[in-house]
């Protein structure tokens, strides 16, 4: 397929994943997501670049690599979701496919969380299919990645 990698971004509070309401995200760790979304890949012949940070400046200076060195991306804002204009305004830019991805329906949750600033520049949006939700995502950027090539 395409020889540039997947970026995969979680954003702040994911590394606490398996900890963190575990009634709500699960009881899979950021370490066990990243590993699935990288066997997955593999299945369908791309690579995933994982990046995790608490911090604004960093997701957005990750989105800015994908600009050129990624052929697509995968978000999970968490709380930037709601927040940040910043990093929406980054993936505006991008040439490229963006996936927006949400373990939980946050749609189904307190009424803030129903508003993203992520989604209106999001190619695909995906909520509330856990862990399944990266394989979904992966699922569509490789087809979507083979249909450009």
């Amino acid at each position: 397929m395409n020889p540039r990698p997947v970026l995969l971004v979680n954003g702040p509070n994911l590394d606490l994943l398996g900890r963190r309401e575990p009634e709500i995200y699960g009881r899979d760790t950021l370490a066990d997501l990243e590993e699935r979304a990288r066997r997955t890949a593999a299945d369908l012949g791309l690579e995933v670049d994982a990046r995790q940070s608490n911090h604004e400046g960093v997701l957005i200076d990750a989105v800015h690599e994908a600009m050129t060195d990624h052929a697509g991306v995968i978000i999970n804002p968490g709380g930037y979701t709601h927040t940040s204009v910043a990093l929406r305004d980054a993936l505006a830019a991008l040439p490229v496919p963006v996936v927006e991805v949400h373990l939980s329906n946050v749609h189904a949750r307190e009424a803030f969380r129903s508003h993203s600033y992520v989604s209106p520049v999001a190619t695909v949006v995906i909520a509330g299919a856990g862990p399944t939700g990266y394989d979904l995502a992966l699922r569509f950027l490789a087809e979507r990645i083979v249909r450009q090539a």
